[in-house]
């Protein structure tokens, strides 16, 4: 077992961060009591000296957890990143290795598949992603591997429809862009997945059809948001941020601790606690 004891999300904005309540539930329920993880504002331009600083403390920290706007800002500052990471050009997980190597990976992608698997979802002949930033690279990736027809990905501007297209030829998935003013047309997919921030997609809300398919939002706060209410309204499935939280954290507790498999159950009802006093 790693003998590092420390590790954290960093993010700007973070205040709003559920890993630390997930991870430390999981450090709980596995008895690791001189384990502790915390949040830590970091921007871009203070990555490097936070990095800088972790080695100055040396074999304390196990890992880093990443989120907006950190998760490409990173990769120049890594020794290693992992194949899936590599594809999505997004790393949300730092792993410091004994000999003192950062390593990067992306648990989000396992992470979204698991869930999916969660709810019976194994295999999808279409989908659609609203988005087409570093979670939206992340849900491609996905469905890379579960999607056996097209994917339809809506966005704003050309530049980001050839970034998704770029994307589909690396992992050779067959994907189609949209302008983002047509998005409404994704709810015809049997799975629409959202990666867009919150507000975004709250206009769309009223165009969601009678028993649509099901529906993935990657937020988790403010929940539900408009369009998973009115989802959830109107007959269709819904997955939210928690769902993905979870199990990217899941994978990443594994990663931090070398310890298999981490309490799924334990990090969802802590997830569960602190969203329901919000």
């Amino acid at each position: 077992m790693r003998t590092a004891t420390r590790a954290a999300v960093l993010g700007s904005p973070i205040a709003h961060s559920l890993s630390p309540v997930l991870h430390n539930a999981a450090y709980a329920a596995l008895g690791l009591t001189d384990r502790r993880y915390d949040r830590f504002e970091v921007d871009e331009a203070g990555l490097p000296g936070f990095l800088a600083a972790l080695d100055v403390e040396g074999e304390g920290w196990a890992g880093l957890s990443l989120t907006m706007p950190l998760k490409r800002a990173v990769i120049p500052l890594l020794d290693e990143i992992s194949e899936t990471a590599l594809a999505v050009d997004a790393v949300n997980t730092v792993v410091f290795t004994a000999e003192g190597r950062r390593t990067g990976d992306n648990t989000d992608v396992p992470g979204l598949v698991a869930a999916l698997r969660e709810r019976g979802v194994t295999s999808v002949g279409s989908a659609a992603v609203l988005g087409a930033g570093a979670t939206a690279s992340s849900t491609l990736a996905a469905l890379a591997r579960i999607c056996t027809g097209e994917v339809t990905a809506y966005v704003r501007g050309p530049e980001r429809a050839a970034q998704m297209l770029a994307l589909g030829e690396r992992l050779q998935v067959k994907v189609r862009t949209a302008e983002w003013e047509r998005a409404a047309e994704a709810f015809g997919a049997p799975l629409t997945v959202s990666t867009t921030p919150a507000g975004a997609t709250d206009h769309l809300a009223a165009a969601v059809p009678q028993a649509p398919g099901m529906l993935f939002d990657v937020l988790y706060h403010p929940w539900p948001t408009a369009l998973a209410a009115a989802w959830s309204q109107r007959g269709g499935t819904v997955l939210g941020g928690l769902d993905l939280l979870v199990h990217q954290a899941v994978l990443q507790c594994e990663l931090f601790t070398g310890i298999s498999p981490a309490p799924l159950a334990a990090m969802r009802a802590a997830g569960e606690a602190a969203l329901g006093g919000v």
